[in-house]
């Protein structure tokens, strides 16, 4: 955001140096990204009056002139009545008219940013002496008219000064107002403050944080009475009342299209634009100044005479100025004549109808967009304005009638034309601003200040809020804070707080706690169980990652997942980064090649992080998705290591049940149908996980062959997905779960047990932990596998193997004791399985 120094000192008192207000202004208002002195670039250049021009002597194209700059230059060769000669070469200088001179020894603007700037020196012509020249648009950096030179009239002159006519050796950027200093400030810092975004919000927000009045124009301040006119036929309507809260227009006749004034071009050169045409011009010269975009239609080529603003049909299409053709859809507001799009509303008018040297009669438009709207319009379009950048910080529907009467009276100034139309004002009622009472101790309550009432109603006033004087329930004296109409931020007491901290100087306020009751936090149980969980992992050796909650549709695809029922972002931070992932496993997946690749042989990663499935997950009170959260791990190993994969990973899970004072069930997978987590693994070689009490947890187990494929996996690769919902269900938080170890000496034996080869180890495992537990209840007991044999000539048996350990805090446990346990064992394995010991 570029704001002159000299619009800030036309509307405030400030009266400081450019470097203590470059300070002020970043500790107080926003980031200063550069101060540029524009004044230097114009230096020495002259307003003169050329008194006679005659061909020269040696050449058909080029004139030598006599100046006259009032002897206001030095060191420069003069004639005996004190005029200046100087050679041109434009074809429209004649005698007495007024001219920009550039001296010897001037820069040329145009050349001023060059490695190696233009510097005039006194030189001949064709055999002719001629000092400096006389200045083309382009030369001076203007505008692009190399035509010829330019030539100064009365209008061209600032109004301010227009009164007092032109005159010989005036200083050509003070009379323009380029003696300037542009101060550019970081548009991020008034992402909530869109009054911030034109000349008049940041002079008054200066003027407020320097404690100085702010001077604000009439026009600005007086809500204006439109006059009537029905010289031309003109239809206004609103058909999108939510997305346009308000729509205003106007039609003028008589128009004149022409190079704007000279003022008002320097004007929009310092604020960072550049001319156009004259209406053009003060339709960004008015939004340059207040903040708000407008827009200048040619009335002749509005189809039917009508003006409308609508949501747009889908496929309709509009050419814009940027000359480029859009498909549009019914997310997007257009404005539209009766027979199609004439512009995307907030962002950009039509080719269709834009103003240019023919037009003689203009619609001028003045309304307020829905900020999300046309923000993602643009985003969707890929198309972006000065005007979208005002429009997507949310306007305020109640300043339109100020700006519309600001630009009807600067066309009339710049342009002729009276008004031909009534002034439309198509949109909802407009809810003027709600004052804020507040009280003086509840602001200096909470910054920590003692200021009085006059202080705080002068530092509010100074920024144009209007304060009266009230008395609060509990006999406070109290302040009725009633916002100006351009500030939509003051809602509550607590906005009034911030801007009297801000005015105040949020780097003066005393540096102190805050004084408030405290209390003892209640533990948040979610928070602790993940802690618990991450220690456990980590002491087992695995590596915590946090992957985005984000994934490319390809990833679900190797998971064999069905991105449908994933969430698609509207406006993904990266176009690999589209879908909300369904679980977290795939993210995992997808980091082990890189590692493997990176000479890592063998390592767990795992990640707590969040689901979204708009299936699965159903939505709360509020309509929103579900956000389950999971607990998943992935062991990889370059090296084929001894056994199954399958055991690292189920020896991580039991390590973790321990840790968390669980007793899980795991349980084979008949059918993985219905488990949607199950996607990734293969049934045969995985388990499904309970509770004690029979509530799903997880899963564990190795991955199918076409997911290891997919994701270029090592073969000796296992996971496991944990859904944290079920575990918190089944754990009891304790402070910690710390056992002390028995005093008394554990008992192991092994059992061996024949079944038939299709017997999965689940069923043994679970038959064997289920009888040894039923008969040593309150015993612990830890059950590991040995072996898994089966012979060459039998195929159709297999011997398993496990080692059991029994361990008694209160005795020795004997093998009287451990006998019939052992013995009960094999029975239920009969039973069940059909298994014979051996």
């Amino acid at each position: 955001m570029k704001v002159s120094l000299n619009l800030i000192k036309q509307f405030t008192s400030i009266n400081i140096l450019v470097d203590e207000l470059v300070a002020t202004i970043n500790n107080q208002l926003g980031g200063v990204e550069e101060v540029t002195e524009l004044g230097v670039r114009y230096k020495n250049i002259t307003i003169v009056k050329v008194v006679s021009c005659e061909k020269h002597p040696n050449a058909d194209k080029l004139s030598v002139c006599k100046i006259d700059d009032g002897q206001s230059v030095r060191d420069v060769d003069r004639d005996v009545d004190g005029y200046v000669q100087v050679v041109c070469g434009a074809p429209n200088v004649h005698a007495n008219m007024w001219a920009v001179w550039l001296p010897p020894h001037t820069t040329v603007p145009a050349s001023y940013a060059d490695a190696k700037p233009f510097v005039l020196e006194p030189r001949e012509i064709r055999g002719v002496m001629s000092n400096g020249m006389l200045g083309a648009g382009d030369e001076l950096a203007i505008n692009s008219d190399h035509n010829g030179i330019i030539e100064l009239r009365e209008e061209d002159m600032p109004p301010h000064i227009g009164a007092r006519g032109l005159a010989t050796g005036q200083d050509f950027a003070e009379a323009m107002g380029l003696d300037d200093t542009i101060i550019d400030i970081e548009n991020k810092m008034f992402t909530h403050r869109p009054d911030c975004f034109g000349q008049l919000g940041v002079a008054r927000e200066i003027a407020g944080i320097t404690g100085q009045p702010f001077h604000s124009p009439e026009w600005y301040t007086t809500l204006p009475s439109f006059l009537s006119a029905n010289s031309f036929e003109l239809t206004v309507t609103n058909q999108a009342l939510t997305q346009v809260p308000r729509f205003m227009a106007v039609g003028f006749s008589g128009i004149e299209v022409k190079p704007s004034p000279l003022w008002l071009q320097c004007e929009l050169i310092r604020l960072g634009s550049k001319a156009i045409n004259n209406i053009v011009d003060v339709t960004n010269y008015v939004m340059l100044l207040t903040a708000q975009p407008t827009h200048a239609y040619d009335y002749d080529k509005l189809r039917g005479h009508a003006l409308s603003a609508r949501m747009a049909n889908s496929g309709e299409k509009v050419t814009l100025l940027n000359g480029k053709t859009y498909e549009l859809g019914s997310d997007d507001i257009v404005i539209a004549d009766q027979e199609g799009p004439v512009g995307l509303a907030g962002i950009m008018g039509g080719s269709n109808s834009e103003v240019s040297d023919t037009t003689t009669s203009i619609v001028l438009e003045v309304a307020t967009f829905d900020m999300y709207t046309v923000r993602k319009s643009s985003m969707r379009h890929g198309v972006f304005s000065d005007a979208l950048t005002r429009f997507n910080k949310g306007q305020s529907p109640q300043q339109n009638p100020y700006v519309l009467n600001l630009l009807m009276m600067s066309i009339i100034d710049v342009a002729g034309g009276a008004q031909a139309t009534e002034v439309v004002d198509a949109g909802q009622t407009i809810t003027p601003s709600k004052a804020v009472v507040i009280t003086p101790s509840f602001i200096n309550n909470r910054l920590g200040l003692s200021l009085a009432k006059p202080q705080i109603t002068t530092l509010l006033s100074n920024v144009e809020m209007r304060c009266d004087d009230e008395v609060s329930d509990d006999g406070d004296d109290a302040i009725v804070v009633l916002p100006p109409y351009w500030r939509m931020d003051i809602e509550v007491p607590e906005d009034v707080v911030e801007e009297v901290g801000r005015l105040y100087g949020f780097d003066a306020l005393p540096r102190e706690l805050p004084k408030r009751a405290g209390g003892v936090a209640t533990r948040n149980k979610n928070r602790v169980l993940k802690q618990r969980i991450r220690q456990s992992l980590a002491r087992a050796g695995a590596n915590e990652v946090l992957t985005y909650s984000f994934v490319h549709e390809q990833v679900m695809k190797k998971a064999e997942q069905d991105a449908s029922r994933a969430f698609r972002l509207g406006n993904a931070i990266s176009p690999d980064l589209h879908l909300y992932r369904l679980s977290v496993l795939p993210s995992l997946l997808d980091k082990v090649h890189a590692n493997i690749k990176n000479s890592y042989d063998e390592f767990v990663l795992f990640e707590i992080g969040k689901g979204h499935d708009k299936v699965s997950h159903l939505a709360d009170d509020n309509g929103l998705p579900s956000e389950p959260e999971f607990v998943d791990a992935v062991y990889a190993s370059k090296k084929p290591r001894q056994g199954a994969a399958y055991y690292m990973m189920r020896r991580l899970v039991s390590q973790l049940a321990k840790d968390l004072g669980l007793t899980l069930k795991l349980i084979p997978i008949d059918n993985a149908d219905g488990i949607h987590a199950a996607t990734v693994f293969a049934p045969a070689r995985s388990a499904r996980i309970e509770s004690r009490q029979g509530e799903y947890i997880g899963i564990v187990g190795e991955l199918k062959q076409s997911v290891r494929k997919a994701f270029k996996l090592p073969d000796y690769t296992a996971a496991m997905t944990l859904e944290l919902a079920g575990i918190a269900n089944a754990v009891e938080l304790k402070r910690n779960n710390y056992q002390p170890l028995s005093r008394y000496p554990s008992t192991s034996q092994d059992i061996s047990l024949k079944t038939a080869f299709s017997v999965p180890y689940e069923k043994i495992f679970h038959c064997v932990w289920s009888a040894a537990t039923e008969k040593m209840a309150g015993i612990d007991i830890r059950l590991e596998p040995v072996a898994v044999y089966s012979a060459e000539d039998n195929t159709d048996k297999k011997t398993t193997t496990l080692h059991i350990t029994f361990t008694s805090y209160d005795k020795t446990l004997t093998d009287q004791t451990i006998n019939p346990v052992m013995d009960h064992i094999a029975s239920c394995a009969k039973d069940e399985l059909a298994a014979e010991r051996v």
